[in-house]
């Protein structure tokens, strides 16, 4: 039997609310408050999200992100530096104790992943699942994932590449030697592809967006709900936007 999610299109905001609304989203989930929730959204302006664990100084360049007015947030998720530019990102919160969540981590991302592969099947897309955490379409990676637990519940985001610009990429994140960044560009660019690079035509965030929620509805057996957020999560989203996400020592907190 299906389970009821809310799915929520909170359209684009800037790094630092997109951070609070994921956290407000879990905290709602764990109170009991809101359903299982899948979110669809995206980052103006671009943005770079570090890893919960990453040192700022080694991974962004600081100073071309402010000249260039590039957000930097730490992400209360593990993993590498992401840039957030052309892409379509998702979150997904649901209590632990869920079928969907499963002790395991590397077999609960298999299972939330499969709704980004039945997305991309949608749009024409041949990809699968490659442990522990991304979604790899011809031998190149589309799409990088991300998760925590915290209050009784799995949250876990990740990101859908519509197109990629690697030269911009790797002019906001550090590189151990300039020399070596040539090839680490031509590297990247071998191993990460994108719905435009792949499809030879421009993909855009609502294309994208609609098939992922049917993709997920499909591959997770969701009984969808299509709601927005609730007054108090986005009054809370915005608390930790200003007080949290958006703090020199949040940010720069390793």
């Amino acid at each position: 039997m299906a389970d009821k999610a809310r799915i929520l299109f909170t359209g684009y905001n800037n790094a630092f609310f997109n951070m609070g609304l994921d956290e407000a989203i879990l905290g709602s989930v764990a109170a009991g408050s809101s359903l299982p929730t899948l979110r669809f959204y995206g980052w103006k302006p671009a943005a770079i999200s570090l890893g919960y664990f990453q040192g700022i100084n080694e991974e962004v360049d600081i100073q071309a992100c402010r000249d260039r007015g590039i957000d930097v947030v730490r992400r209360v998720t593990g993993g590498g530096a992401v840039f957030h530019d052309a892409e379509l990102t998702y979150s997904i919160v649901i209590p632990e104790r869920h079928r969907l969540a499963p002790d395991s981590i590397t077999d609960s991302y298999e299972i939330l992943c499969a709704g980004i592969v039945q997305g991309l099947s949608i749009l024409g897309v041949e990809s699968k699942f490659v442990p522990i955490n991304d979604i790899v379409s011809a031998g190149r990676k589309i799409s990088g994932n991300a998760q925590t637990r915290k209050k009784g519940c799995l949250l876990q985001h990740g990101t859908i590449l519509l197109d990629v610009d690697v030269e911009k990429m790797f002019s906001l994140l550090m590189v151990p030697k300039e020399k070596a960044k040539g090839k680490l560009i031509e590297d990247v660019k071998a191993r990460v592809g994108s719905l435009s690079s792949i499809l030879g035509r421009p993909v855009g965030f609502d294309e994208t967006a609609s098939a992922m929620e049917k993709g997920f509805i499909s591959a997770l057996d969701l009984d969808p709900l299509r709601e927005v957020p609730s007054e108090e999560e986005l009054i809370l989203a915005s608390r930790l936007a200003d007080e949290k996400f958006s703090q020199h020592c949040w940010v720069h907190k390793r």
